[in-house]
């Protein structure tokens, strides 16, 4: 089994590069801190693998990172929430009445 094609991020202008960092700097959520930093680490020229080792990440999690920032941009940084989950058991007014 070969080694994996390197994936850095697309070219990042001045102004992206400012926000990135604007954001690796204010960020209350911590999930769009650690891909800012990932996106920012990627635009220095360093590889998936050593981003994923000095970040304690998967390598998978990372090319995952940076494949959907070159798509979507920005918007790769924001959580992925799904409301999906286990279904209520118990209806809200059935445990209105109880």
């Amino acid at each position: 089994m070969g080694r994996r094609p390197e994936v850095f991020v697309r070219p990042i202008s001045m102004a992206e590069g400012q926000r990135l960092q604007r954001i690796g700097r204010t960020a209350k959520d911590p999930v769009k801190l650690r891909r800012s930093i990932m996106v920012l680490i990627s635009a220095q020229g360093q590889p998936a693998p050593d981003i994923a080792h000095l970040l304690t990440y998967s390598q998978e999690y990372v090319r995952s990172v940076v494949h959907d920032f070159n798509e979507v941009g920005f918007a790769a940084l924001n959580p992925k929430w799904s409301g999906a989950g286990r279904r209520r058991s118990v209806s809200r007014s059935a445990a209105r009445s109880a």
